[in-house]
């Protein structure tokens, strides 16, 4: 089938209704579908990107924040063993 005169193409409505699912779920209620959906491309385009940003940025602290919680469990959570003294069995 070819392609119609009016209409979205099918590779490019994928992509549509993917950004606008991401926008309205990533959002978290902000926006609806139909204010997306209507929206002029390039401030839907500009809203993405700051939604991506805001998450790249939270992934990359979080990262952080784990990597320095692992140094400082792997630093206390193995302390040297060097008794100082000797223990005797007791006897029966």
């Amino acid at each position: 089938m070819g392609l119609a005169f009016f209409g979205l193409t099918p590779r490019y409505r994928e992509y549509l209704f993917s950004r606008i699912h991401e926008i309205c779920f990533y959002g978290q209620g902000g926006y609806d579908w139909e204010t997306i959906y209507n929206m002029p491309i390039s401030h839907r385009d500009f809203i993405y990107n700051k939604i991506r940003e805001h998450y790249e940025k939270q992934n990359t602290e979080a990262e952080k924040q784990q990597k320095s919680m692992k140094s400082k469990t792997a630093a206390t959570a193995k302390p040297p063993l060097n008794p100082t003294y000797t223990a005797k069995a007791p006897r029966k």
